[in-house]
């Protein structure tokens, strides 16, 4: 295995985005793990464990393609369908910073938990929108593919395929796994994801290989032996946070030759302050505040994290005089 490993992430393998290449197939790659900081993004919401799986499948893509920004800006998915789930979204902030929540129907998703038929499935007819935020006034990028009731992993091989035009492969697993207790500690059950993805590499796009690769044919070759294989993954192994990234991509690729760089750290966080909260009241009219005050007090709600910011309406309803 070439490259560096940087000694696989982590004591536990916990939170990173591992990117990797195939020099005999020409392909490239990512691979996911996320331990803590899907736990966390999870365990800030009451969600019904349909949603949550689906968040969790959410969190997982987000990390997989917003680790691959180049420059510090945001990556955003976001979906939006007359489904159970009828809007979720993720943000991914370089470097690494990722937070996400969802809006459901809560009696949809209670006949799903209960057996009965449901009248909507948990994602529906609606789009998927992938969006590169370069900030810095920048032009904003975005991708948006349909959603027509399929899982997530659909509308992004769809997205690739037609949008981008680039054969991939994508796998993502999402548990709740057993934590033994430490030090006396009771267990706990946590939540655990992984993530495969493998993409053709072109000679455009910087594939170089010590093998005679001169024609298409030969490429698509590679890149079909490079897909056979990634397909060969397990839920298992991809969740498995005492197998090694090293030792997985080498059970999965030892014949293709693979080279592993610098991993790339996932941690949680919202970017919610009580400073941003003000700077917005400050900018709607006192109606508009006395319509949001209840007994003379605004709360706000951060949907990503469930943080509560209380504020004295008067201090927004008269601006400028003493409280």
């Amino acid at each position: 295995m070439g490259g560096d490993f940087a000694g696989d992430p982590g004591v536990k393998y916990n939170d990173y985005v591992l990117p990797f290449q195939l020099e005999a197939s020409g392909a490239r790659g990512r691979l996911v793990r996320l331990g803590p900081v899907l736990d966390s993004i999870l365990g800030r919401h009451d969600y019904p464990e349909p949603v949550l799986l689906l968040l969790g499948e959410a969190v997982t893509l987000t990390a997989m393609l917003g680790a691959a920004l180049k420059f510090d800006g945001k990556f955003i998915l976001q979906t939006q369908s007359d489904g159970a789930v009828g809007f979720l979204v993720v943000h991914y902030s370089s470097p690494g910073q990722i937070r996400g929540y969802a809006s459901y129907d809560a009696d949809e998703v209670a006949h799903l938990l209960n057996g009965a038929a449901p009248k909507k499935p948990l994602i529906g007819n609606g789009h998927l929108a992938m969006t590169i935020d370069p900030g810095a006034g920048m032009e904003r990028y975005q991708g948006i593919v349909a959603l027509t009731g399929n899982t997530l992993v659909d509308a992004a091989h769809e997205y690739f395929d037609q949008s981008e035009q680039i054969p991939t492969f994508i796998r993502i697993a999402v548990a709740r796994q057993y934590t033994a207790g430490e030090d006396g500690e009771p267990g706990r059950w946590t939540w655990r994801a992984g993530g495969l993805m493998v993409q053709k590499l072109t000679r455009e796009g910087g594939y170089e290989s010590g093998r005679d690769v001169g024609t298409d044919e030969v490429d698509d070759d590679g890149w079909r032996r490079a897909q056979a294989l990634a397909t060969t993954v397990q839920d298992h192994e991809l969740l498995d946070p005492t197998l090694g990234s090293d030792r997985l991509l080498y059970r999965l690729f030892h014949e293709e030759g693979v080279r592993v760089f610098d991993a790339a750290p996932v941690e949680a966080r919202c970017n919610c302050s009580r400073e941003r909260v003000e700077a917005m009241l400050e900018q709607f009219s006192a109606d508009q505040v006395e319509a949001m005050a209840e007994d003379g007090t605004i709360v706000v709600k951060c949907e990503f994290c469930n943080t509560q910011y209380s504020f004295d309406a008067d201090r927004y309803l008269h601006p400028g005089e003493p409280n």
